[in-house]
C-alpha cells in the first residue's frame, strides 16, 4: 500500500512543482513519469536490503533461482525508472515496464496465496494488488503513447536544386 502513496502523493507534488513554474513537471504526463519513477527506486530499495528474504518467498516455486530474480527485477526496476527520466529512453523503458508489471504480477499472486509477509505485515490483498498492477500498466502505456521525444526527429532532405548555389 506505500507504493501506491508513494506514486500518487509524489505524482501530486510533481504537479504542484509544475503549476509552480518547475518545467521538468509542466504537465500531468511529466509528472506521472517522475513519480513512476521514484515509486520504482522505492520498490527497488527494496531488493538490495533485509526486505530481500521476504521478496524471494514470493517467488512462485516454479521459478528458478529466487535469490537471483530478485536482485536481477530489483536491477530492472532502477533502470526503468532510469529509463523514463531520460527522454530518449522514456518510451522504451515505459513499454518495458508494462512486461515488467506484467511478469512480476505472479510473484504478487503468490505472496497472497501462501500468506507471505513483508516486514511483518501480510502481503497485500488481491483486490488491492490487481487494480494498483492494472494502474501502474495504465500509467507507463499513457507515458509510452504520448512520449514525443525518443521518436527519431525527421530532417526534410536537402534540396536537390541549383537554388543558391550561383548558377
Amino acid at each position: 500500500m506505500a507504493v501506491l502513496g508513494v506514486l500518487l502523493v509524489s505524482w501530486m507534488i510533481f504537479r504542484v512543482l509544475g503549476f509552480l513554474g518547475v518545467r521538468m513537471f509542466n504537465s500531468w504526463r511529466d509528472s506521472a513519469r517522475f513519480a513512476l519513477a521514484l515509486m520504482l527506486l522505492f520498490t527497488a530499495a527494496a531488493h538490495f536490503t533485509s526486505m530481500k528474504a521476504d521478496l524471494v518467498r514470493m517467488v512462485p516455486a516454479w521459478v528458478p533461482a529466487p535469490d537471483a530474480i530478485v536482485f536481477f527485477t530489483g536491477l530492472c526496476e532502477i533502470a526503468g525508472a532510469i529509463g523514463l527520466i531520460v527522454p530518449y529512453f522514456t518510451r522504451p523503458a515505459a513499454i518495458s515496464l508494462i512486461v515488467f508489471f506484467l511478469a512480476v504480477l505472479p510473484a504478487n499472486i503468490n505472496a497472497v496465496r501462501t500468506g507471505a509477509t513483508l516486514r511483518g505485515r501480510p502481503a497485500t490483498s488481491l483486490m488491492l494488488r490487481i487494480p494498483m498492477q492494472i494502474l501502474f500498466i495504465v500509467i507507463a502505456g499513457w507515458i509510452a503513447a504520448t512520449d514525443n521525444r525518443s521518436k527519431p526527429i525527421r530532417r526534410p532532405l536537402a534540396s536537390t536544386t541549383s537554388e543558391g548555389f550561383g548558377t
